[in-house]
């Protein structure tokens, strides 16, 4: 993709994020928006930034912070000017994010759900911070201490393994 000397596959590009948040239907984050991409698309890194960029200058879709996520949307002025350019995108490119998308956005959805990290706080001491997000919303956020690097590295892998097994568990203890 030559970014400056094809306008034919710039607006193609522009009108396929367009098309790609309208099947979404919904708030999506950068990250998110980036793999559903990548997932359909061989577009680089740098001219999705820069189509988010002119897709934003143009109003075309929003972007909001919400729990320390860049949170894009389509607007209505997004949704006409798909409307009125959706034929821009090839019935091929349209046929393989349809393919694509189910099982994209239900692994995107999956591995976004769920998350945890851990910070240091000095060599040996560490706060690991673990997570589930649904529908772009926390619906649990825990911190704890570890003692090393190790202690800290193993919460991070049991969370993100075993997340569906923990969560109830600690809820049902909080409720008892």
């Amino acid at each position: 993709m030559k970014l400056n000397s094809d306008e034919q596959t710039l607006a193609e590009s522009k009108v396929l994020l367009l098309y790609i948040l309208n099947k979404v239907g919904k708030a999506i984050s950068h990250n998110e928006l980036l793999e559903l991409v990548s997932s359909v698309s061989d577009m680089n890194y740098f001219y999705f930034e820069q189509f988010l960029l002119d897709l934003l200058e143009d109003t075309y879709i929003i972007k909001y912070e919400k729990e320390d996520n860049e949170i894009y949307e389509l607007t209505t002025e997004g949704k006409n000017a798909l409307t009125l350019t959706i034929d821009i995108i090839p019935g091929i490119l349209k046929l393989s994010v349809d393919n694509k998308f189910k099982e994209s956005l239900d692994t995107i959805k999956d591995k976004f759900s769920i998350s945890a990290e851990y910070i240091p706080i000095s060599e040996k001491e560490f706060t690991v911070r673990c997570k589930i997000i649904e529908n772009n919303n926390t619906i649990f956020d825990i911190h704890a201490h570890a003692g090393s690097r190790e202690q800290a590295k193993k919460i991070v892998d049991n969370w993100n393994n075993k997340a569906a097994e923990i969560y109830p568990q600690i809820l049902s203890l909080l409720v008892d």
